[in-house]
């Protein structure tokens, strides 16, 4: 990194986004577990000095990936004073709602209420009715999107003070019910789902959560992928007013950024530019899906490119995934990039 620079406090937050993918394999910096836990707190550090405003992970099971993020999260707040630090997303099918309403609880307090958490029904896994191995099934009459939902649900509702345990009166000498701890009293205004379609986003504005959008929409109309992403946002808030919130709800979507500003990244991606700079169709576990295109080249051209990207336009908040088996350095330098160079022409 050359220099640090802070980026607006107000207008578009730019943060980035990490799969955290780790493999032993020619070329890659991140060849164990603890290489890509370690390595995504020093690209979160990296990324407040270059003045990025959030650092987010993916989280999947049964993989090479990603896959506890909240005793990560806890550690990059520890790390860093300013930048959010959050989720995209963690499959609600896998968890316990209260156990994860205690963890979640205890990082955002550790963070100063910088946590945002995205949660989600999930994409496709690995593991086939993976999160049967971990004890969760759906009831009669639900599918896994339903016990999704029910865990997000209970969670929400354990964040936001709801008791859900009986008092042992012989310990504490009074009787009633009692809620978890600790509790971070705005944490539940800072929970996100994410959403691949308009109906899902329409219930997202409904249930009172902010909204996160990915690369990825598992549904297509045949408009090109911004546009389709931008009638989606639209949909949330509409329905979110509808619904009466009497807060202004966030959007995040993610791209995939990628500027061209030395000969290291040049040779990784500049044969990329071309082929990668269109919107592709095609079936995803069952759907018809449009995957959104890469932003790649010199950076004043991407910035022209991203100033007329609907949904970018339409959200407060932008995730740029990060090939982060490159390592700390070079991610660290696309970000400075990004925020210095692409960011002014979004605001």
């Amino acid at each position: 990194m050359s220099t640090r620079y802070a980026a607006p406090v107000m207008g578009k937050r730019i943060g980035f986004l990490t799969f955290g993918h780790y493999q032993s394999v020619p070329g890659s910096t991140v060849r164990t577990a603890r290489d890509a836990l370690i390595q995504t707190i020093e690209l979160a550090v990296a990324a407040e000095e270059v003045g990025a405003h959030g650092a987010f992970v993916r989280v999947h099971h049964f993989a090479r990936q990603l896959a506890s993020p909240l005793p990560l999260l806890a550690a990059i707040a520890a790390r860093t004073s300013r930048i959010e630090i959050g989720t995209a997303v963690i499959d609600m099918r896998y968890v316990n709602p209260l156990a994860m309403a205690e963890d979640a609880a205890a990082a955002d307090l550790i963070s100063d209420g910088r946590l945002q958490l995205g949660l989600s029904r999930g994409s496709p896994e690995t593991a086939l009715r993976g999160y049967e191995s971990f004890g969760y099934t759906p009831a009669d009459g639900e599918d896994d999107a339903d016990l999704a939902r029910r865990h997000t649900r209970e969670f929400r509702e354990a964040i936001a003070g709801a008791t859900v345990a009986e008092a042992n009166a012989r310990m504490t000498g009074v009787s009633g019910r009692l809620a978890i701890q600790p509790q971070s009293p705005t944490l539940p205004e800072r929970i996100w789902w994410g959403s691949g379609t308009r109906a899902t986003a329409e219930w997202t504005g409904q249930q009172g959560m902010n909204l996160m959008s990915s690369t990825l929409l598992t549904e297509d109309t045949g408009v090109p992928f911004d546009e389709l992403q931008a009638e989606q946002i639209e949909r949330f808030r509409a329905a979110w007013a509808q619904a009466g919130w009497d807060r202004e709800p966030r959007v995040s979507v993610s791209r995939s950024i990628l500027p061209i500003i030395d000969d290291e990244t040049r040779h990784y991606f500049g044969l990329r530019a071309q082929a990668d700079a269109h919107d592709q169709v095609g079936m995803l576990d069952g759907a018809l899906s449009r995957f959104g295109r890469s932003y790649i080249g010199e950076p004043d051209q991407i910035a022209a490119e991203l100033a007329q990207d609907a949904a970018v336009a339409a959200a407060d908040t932008v995730l740029v995934t990060v090939p982060n088996q490159l390592g700390v350095d070079f991610n660290a330098r696309i970000l400075e990039s990004i925020v210095r160079d692409v960011l002014p022409a979004l605001d």
